[in-house]
């Protein structure tokens, strides 16, 4: 079962011996960071640093002046890893010793873009800006979007990418200090916090037949008793994190805003994530000009909003090379994830996503228990997160459970 590790270039850049270190750990493939959000990341190896601030969105490659010149939109340039282009480095030192390198690209979140472009963003029903989510409905972002895709994808030295974010952000958002979980969010009352009342939405309600304003009043109405603590979303969930169970949530959003208001939200937005991905694909395939493998982080329900971006599967797969799917947690999750992609195309790839980071909720010593489990439920690859930000001690039991894997029949 082929394995991949994600990593960030600040996690080999300086240190001579990070790329073969991560080749004994027995993956293949390491999905390098090409374009990502503000983040501050612990770097428990290297021996120049032990954190990284990455101070807001960046590209970690110099951008292609002329592709941006005179757009209000464009790519900001990383400031916290030394050299010109830290992607290529690190890149160069992976496929050094022995990896196949893939661009790992994060598209509709970036909060210092919502920052300096407020007419960009998502607006929820009370009229409240998400600074770190672009709406993916507005022209002049979904035009930035598929162009950064196309130029960060296409890296030298990668061999295909894998876009995150690739479709509607919403509420849920790690956040300095966050204050959001005073009053517990089931999956539908997140759903109706994200969805999105700018100006370009509202038209578009408007066109398949709601008014903005009579939609807007319903959400407004159906949150009412969350504020007063009757939604019966589980207390003590961390922020902005709905429970695993899929099913019976978009049931829920149509019992609080009826099936008509229910359909208009969701017809506009799948259609409006549908094209989105599409269009990046076919721009990043464009762009290489050759083979390619093209991946989207997804979850596969199509009304879920953020990094794994809610896809159709029977859609998505069409025009994609595969998906990489949350699966960190027991059983249950794994299948509810993996189970709707059981009928993809012959030769779409299908990555079991787990987390590997104790201190992040990762089973690092379940590995090879969790990825039997995943190829059994259809999952053709795995992808392990976070290479970089795992303890010495996590590291030691991924490498064991890859080994274990590779002695193992195929799944």
């Amino acid at each position: 079962m082929r394995s991949a590790a994600f990593l960030y270039p600040w996690d080999v850049v300086g240190d001579p011996g990070a790329a073969a270190r991560l080749a004994g750990l027995g993956v293949r493939q390491v999905t390098l960071a090409a374009a990502y959000h503000s983040t501050r990341a612990l770097t428990p190896r290297h021996p120049r640093h032990r954190v990284v601030t990455a101070r807001h969105a960046a590209v970690l490659y110099p951008p292609d002046a002329g592709r941006w010149a005179g757009r209000a939109l464009r790519p900001y340039v990383q400031g916290w890893v030394p050299g010109a282009d830290p992607f290529d480095e690190a890149a160069r030192a992976l496929a050094d010793a022995g990896l196949e390198v893939h661009s790992w690209v994060v598209l509709a979140h970036n909060s210092r873009l919502g920052e300096e472009h407020p007419d960009a963003v998502v607006r929820n029903a009370y009229g409240d800006p998400y600074p770190w989510a672009p709406c993916i409905a507005r022209p002049e972002i979904r035009a930035y979007l598929v162009d950064l895709a196309a130029e960060a994808a296409v890296r030298p030295g990668a061999r295909g990418t894998e876009l995150e974010s690739c479709g509607w952000y919403g509420l849920a958002h790690p956040h300095a200090h966050d204050k959001t979980d005073g009053v517990p969010l089931s999956a539908a009352a997140q759903y109706l916090m994200s969805v999105c009342f700018c100006p370009v939405c509202a038209a578009g309600y408007a066109e398949l037949g709601v008014p903005a304003a009579e939609l807007r009043a319903a959400v407004v109405r159906a949150l009412e008793p969350v504020w007063a603590g009757a939604d019966g979303g589980p207390p003590g969930r961390a922020a902005g994190v709905p429970p695993v169970e899929r099913g019976g949530e978009w049931a829920a959003v149509e019992t609080l805003l009826g099936e008509e208001c229910a359909g208009v939200l969701r017809a506009w937005r799948d259609r409006t994530a549908r094209t989105l991905q599409r269009a990046a694909v076919a721009a990043v395939r464009d762009a290489a000009a050759g083979p390619f493998r093209v991946l989207l982080h997804a979850d596969p329900a199509p009304h879920r909003c953020g990094a794994n971006a809610g896809v159709d599967p029977a859609d998505v797969l069409a025009h994609a090379d595969g998906v990489v799917v949350p699966c960190t947690g027991d059983d249950r999750t794994r299948a509810e994830a993996l189970a709707p992609f059981r009928g993809r195309p012959d030769g779409a790839t299908v990555a079991a996503n787990l987390t590997v980071v104790s201190g992040m909720g990762g089973r690092p010593g379940a590995l090879a228990a969790d990825a039997a489990h995943a190829a059994s439920l259809g999952a053709t690859e795995l992808r392990l997160y976070h290479a970089g930000l795992a303890s010495d001690g996590d590291l030691a039991a991924v490498q064991e459970a890859l080994r274990e894997i590779a002695g193992a029949p195929a799944g």
